[in-house]
């Protein structure tokens, strides 16, 4: 086994993966059962079985429940994986969506959508797409003809994002009617989730995160430098679009229904790198499983601490993201 696979305590990948999986699995149990309604197991296991049907416990399971908890699993997982992706591909662990402009971007390209009466589910999720790729793009290519050391990337990340949210902004205060449309999105959280507005965006997310599995030895090559990957054989330009592609696609269609979600590709590609190394063909599965479970625990806390309120999960996860940043800078001190 390698040693990027092993961990202080002698796990092996495969039983951390399963682990995660279990994790998953109790923070889906957990946020199904609770909330506004107490639904008890075997409530729970009837109205599953039932389907939806007549009963109360059937409606608030199909109606309500399963779609929110489809929405945090996607937007965990399909965030975590791009942040994963991202800091791999710019050799830079404190890349992420939320901080490079990506998340901001695909805000911008929403509310322009929105000002322009597009509506849809297929066109806000193309658009935040779109946004979060060009967002990405242009931060890198300006990283590059600059000649900028990792660090001064990631500064002109945060700068690329507040200046696309200064445009957000503008639109929104300009077009009342594009602020209301868009006011959930800007938030970021899961209690105006429906079926329609998460069927486009899942089906782009389960396939990125396919593509991405396909394209794990090329990660891993990619992130020991240009010159080695040149001298292995592998054609950079060309990988390094594709991926960064694949991961502006995974954050636009996260952020296209669940909002502006901070921190959670920073935070989770973290935590899973100690835990499981940084080989990517367990990275990145594990990543999706913790990011997925990591998302739904919070949209639970954000339910029920302060209940009968609820706070948004995107202000949950900047509470819990902006210490993290902070601590990982000063890891960072006097390193390039």
């Amino acid at each position: 086994m390698s040693s990027s696979s092993r961990s202080s305590t002698g796990i092996k990948p495969g039983v951390k993966i399963a682990l995660a999986a279990a994790f998953l699995l109790l923070a889906t149990f957990l946020n199904v059962c609770f909330g506004a309604s107490w639904l008890a197991p075997a409530r729970l296991w009837e109205a599953l079985i039932s389907g939806p049907g007549e009963s109360a416990a059937a409606r608030i399971l199909w109606y309500a429940r399963l779609p929110r908890i489809a929405a945090c699993l996607l937007a965990g997982a399909g965030l975590a994986v791009s942040g994963t992706v991202i800091q791999k591909v710019l050799a830079n662990s404190l890349a992420s969506p939320s901080i490079i402009g990506v998340n901001a971007g695909a805000g911008l390209a929403v509310a322009l959508c929105c000002a322009f009466g597009g509506y849809s589910a297929w066109l806000i999720t193309g658009a935040s797409f779109l946004g979060a790729m060009a967002a990405t793009f242009l931060v890198v290519i300006a990283g590059r003809k600059s000649g900028a050391s990792r660090t001064t990337v990631i500064l002109g990340g945060v700068a690329v994002s507040t200046c696309l949210n200064a445009v957000t902004q503008a639109i929104t205060t300009l077009l009342p009617d594009a602020a209301l449309a868009s006011a959930d999105f800007r938030v970021g959280g899961f209690s105006a989730v429906n079926q329609g507005r998460l069927l486009p965006a899942a089906i782009l997310i389960l396939a990125g995160i396919a593509l991405t599995c396909t394209l794990t030895n090329e990660l891993d090559v990619l992130s020991l430098g240009d010159d080695t990957a040149h001298a292995l054989g592998l054609r950079v330009g060309t990988i390094r679009t594709v991926l960064l592609t694949v991961a502006a696609l995974l954050a636009g269609a996260s952020v296209s229904f669940a909002g502006i979600l901070g921190f959670v590709g920073l935070i989770v590609p973290h935590i899973a790198r100690r835990l499981i190394g940084n080989e990517s063909g367990t990275l990145l599965p594990f990543t999706a499983l913790l990011g997925a479970g990591f998302v739904a625990l919070c949209d639970l806390a954000a339910r029920m601490v302060f209940a009968p309120y609820e706070l948004p999960t995107g202000i949950l996860l900047s509470f819990l993201g902006g210490p993290f940043f902070i601590w990982l800078l000063l890891k960072r001190k006097g390193k390039p």
